[in-house]
């Protein structure tokens, strides 16, 4: 993408906000749009144009970020009657920051594929903290002729930008990351009813987890193999797994014993202790 053409952001709530201020160093401008006014004056007062619809930001800009809350207002800001699809030029990008159903970037492309537009998904990982930094990733599921037109751009906003596939691939990508987010906080949950039962300090407790998943990447520390298929039999990783498994069903085992002894539920750890092995790719 032209450094001379300006990029356009709708959406400018907790993330979006954030996103959008990295994108006021853009060389060839920015063009912002929300439906609480109040929003936007920052950015004005930043020199960044401020259109009154997703249609004038489209008049502006042929690279536009879409970060709103669902699949509804996506549509609305696509196709709606003041959507970016009543005025985008040929070759304008859509991209898609909003975390929506699977199926529906797919949906979304057909709509602008009509008008000559492209569209990708690109959710985001790494939060608020990640947005102001500029240290988001992106997982982009596009055309390779349209993510090479959004990379420029999200390289202000995001460290890692990785096209994950076609489009579709970037939300796929993001509904797996969460799941380890989430899960992870379940499981964490469960840990701090079994820490608080048999008297463990919780703030110290939080403390060593955090510091620990720094040093050995927590929960992502393990997805380092190309399939989730079981491991073959000469696969280099296997020994380190193997051990990786053996310890966690040793300490696993113990949690629950340890939650028995408090009468304590402890459904994720017995989950896990049930399938920590097809986990790390063992039969």
């Amino acid at each position: 993408m032209s450094e001379t053409a300006a990029v356009g952001f709708i959406g400018l709530g907790n993330i979006g906000a954030p996103m959008a201020r990295r994108l006021v160093e853009w060389p060839g401008g920015l063009v912002v749009c929300d439906v609480v006014p109040e929003a936007t004056a920052p950015f004005a007062e930043q020199g960044a144009v401020v259109a009154s619809s997703p249609a004038d930001v489209a008049d502006r800009a042929m690279v536009i970020s879409v970060m709103v809350r669902d699949d509804a207002q996506v549509a609305d800001v696509l196709d709606g009657p003041r959507g970016i699809l009543r005025t985008a030029r040929p070759g304008t990008v859509v991209a898609i920051h909003s975390t929506v159903e699977a199926d529906s970037p797919a949906r979304f492309a057909a709509m602008a594929a009509a008008h000559d537009v492209h569209v990708v998904d690109a959710p985001v990982s790494g939060g608020a903290m990640g947005a102001a930094e500029g240290s988001l990733a992106f997982m982009v599921g596009g055309t390779e002729e349209a993510f090479a037109l959004v990379e420029a751009p999200f390289a202000l906003m995001g460290s890692l930008v990785a096209r994950m596939g076609g489009v579709g691939a970037g939300t796929r990508a993001k509904l797996a990351r969460n799941l380890v987010t989430f899960a992870s906080y379940a499981a964490v949950g469960e840990a701090m009813r079994l820490a608080e039962a048999s008297g463990v300090d919780l703030t110290l407790l939080g403390e060593v987890i955090r510091h620990s998943d720094r040093v050995t990447g927590g929960p992502g520390a393990i997805a380092i193999r190309p399939t989730a298929q079981s491991m073959a039999a000469d696969d280099g990783l296997r020994p380190i797994f193997d051990h990786t498994r053996q310890l966690g069903e040793k300490d696993l085992s113990l949690a629950v014993m340890l939650g028995s002894n408090y009468e304590l539920d402890m459904p994720i750890a017995r989950e896990a202790l049930e399938s920590l092995h097809t986990a790390l790719g063992f039969e």
